[in-house]
């Protein structure tokens, strides 16, 4: 099969989230004028280490935000959010924090979530979250598309659940990652690879 995107595809479902996955999912939380809000997203990736720095991205609209929905419209206003890493264990709270709430409801509370300070932003973070990265927006780009926007933060603080450091290594049970439709995984069967010198 090959297809050309502007044409479609012609499958029930897109092909294209399946094909680039796993993808991790930030769990992002953001403070705005509205209050707090907390939604997954599965565009996103770490891309530099110093200083070390995040993009994830948001599609779509909602009718009480104009352009974006309530993520991308508080930090603009914060110039700040923080990404929470998602475990298994976490997969129902995360999956329930997606539902279209409206602007100004607070998905912490909502979802029964417990809620955390961070510590060099003024936003708050998933407390029981593997690991928090508490992050500074560089810039906030329009990508092709409706209401399409890519996120990139400095991450400015790093919190790790001290039961995910393992011989001094980050080791979560598992990390959770979204495949594409409504698929998920559990990823925790891992190997280690040397690179050649």
């Amino acid at each position: 099969m090959f297809y050309e995107p502007k044409d479609g595809h012609g499958l029930p479902h897109n092909p294209f989230n399946a094909i680039v996955a796993p993808r991790p999912i930030a769990w992002i939380s953001t403070r705005g004028t509205m209050g707090d809000n907390l939604s997954p997203y599965s565009f996103f990736n770490a891309v530099a280490y110093t200083p070390p720095q995040v993009i994830f991205s948001s599609t779509g609209v909602k009718p009480d935000r104009d352009d974006t929905k309530d993520s991308v419209a508080q930090l603009r206003e914060s110039g700040v959010f923080c990404v929470n890493l998602v475990t298994s264990a976490l997969k129902d709270q995360m999956n329930a924090s997606c539902a279209n709430f409206a602007a100004g409801i607070d998905e912490f509370e909502a979802c029964g979530i417990e809620k955390a300070a961070c510590e060099t932003i003024d936003c708050p973070r998933v407390a029981q979250a593997p690991a928090s990265l508490e992050c500074r927006v560089v810039q906030v780009i329009k990508l092709l598309g409706e209401s399409a926007f890519l996120v990139h933060g400095e991450v400015t603080g790093i919190h790790i659940n001290d039961a995910c450091l393992k011989d001094g290594r980050y080791l979560p049970e598992d990390r959770l990652s979204r495949l594409g439709y409504f698929d998920y995984a559990a990823v925790s069967d891992l190997f280690e690879m040397q690179r050649p010198d």
